[in-house]
């Protein structure tokens, strides 16, 4: 009887081992796809950043250059006919 229940015993701890080896094993497995998942989205978050700056710029560059065509003091000035320029010294 004592036997026996040392047997069973040792095959319960056995196997409570065994579960909690493959729980963590699950468990760091999951943890280590979070982790690659995190780092490509934070690539991808800096190459959307980079995109958007550039794409900011372009519109303030072509924004700028609407409105210098579009002002009406620039519209009236009138291309020189002589043009002279200054001599360096």
């Amino acid at each position: 009887m004592v036997e026996q229940s040392t047997l069973l015993l040792l095959i319960v701890i056995g196997v409570l081992i065994l579960v909690l080896a493959f729980f963590i094993l699950f468990h760091q497995n999951a943890n280590a796809t979070k982790g690659y998942q995190l780092r490509t989205l934070e690539r991808e978050r800096s190459q959307l950043l980079l995109e958007e700056e550039v794409l900011k710029m372009e519109i303030a560059e072509s924004q700028a250059l609407e409105q210098l065509q579009q002002d009406k003091r620039i519209r009236l000035m009138v291309a020189p006919r002589v043009t002279e320029y200054a001599e360096e010294q």
